[in-house]
């Protein structure tokens, strides 16, 4: 599985981005995915994870009501909508991918996309 993240760049504080995370292979719609951020200086941490058949969604606290994160199966792509950014969402994020939900959950994943940069500026 071969992930490619884009959409990112720079956006004023409560502007808005949409990030996708295209897949390659014929096992999409069996993975998990996820979005994880790292900030420079800050360890990676877990943004929002979406099942397998896009049935269920989680979301770190510090995002819930402003990014929703959803899949197009037939399109092997997952997306990340952010709303209502804030300067401290400024990060390098990563789309990831695992036959598990609760192992994104958790932080890990089999698969990872290379990133895109996020910047929100004030």
């Amino acid at each position: 599985v071969q992930l490619q993240a884009s959409g990112g760049g720079l956006v004023q504080a409560g502007g808005s981005l949409r990030l996708s995370c295209a897949a390659s292979g014929r096992t999409f719609s069996s993975y998990a995915m996820g979005w994880f951020r790292q900030a420079p200086g800050k360890e990676r941490e877990f943004v929002s994870v979406i099942t397998a058949s896009g049935g269920s969604t989680d979301y770190a606290d510090s995002v819930k009501g402003r990014f929703t994160i959803f899949r197009v199966n037939a399109k092997r792509t997952v997306y990340l909508q952010m709303n209502s950014l804030k300067p401290e969402d400024t990060a390098v994020y990563y789309c990831a991918s695992d036959p598990s939900w609760a192992t994104i959950r958790r932080g890990a994943a089999d698969y990872w996309g290379q990133g895109t940069q996020v910047t929100v500026s004030s």
